[in-house]
């Protein structure tokens, strides 16, 4: 999905409309949003690959449980 041309000439106007300082500054907060935004992506793409895997243990963890073959947490042997 990609922004319109109409979008990016708005955001380039009102950007361009600030004084140059105001411009790097709000640039800048660009810059370090898109790259969050990224981070944000690829964590997705990364849960999404490894969900089945995860809900594999989760139903295997689960009748270990349901068997008896489970035992407690013992947060010590950390």
């Amino acid at each position: 999905c990609y922004m319109s041309t109409m979008a990016v000439a708005t955001m380039t106007k009102m950007i361009e409309s600030l004084p140059e300082m105001l411009q790097n500054q709000v640039l800048d907060h660009l810059r370090e949003y898109l790259e969050e935004l990224q981070d944000e992506l690829e964590w997705d793409r990364q849960f999404q690959r490894t969900q089945p895997g995860l809900i594999s243990a989760a139903r295997r963890a689960k009748q270990e449980i349901a068997q008896g073959h489970a035992e407690s947490f013992d947060y010590n042997r950390l």
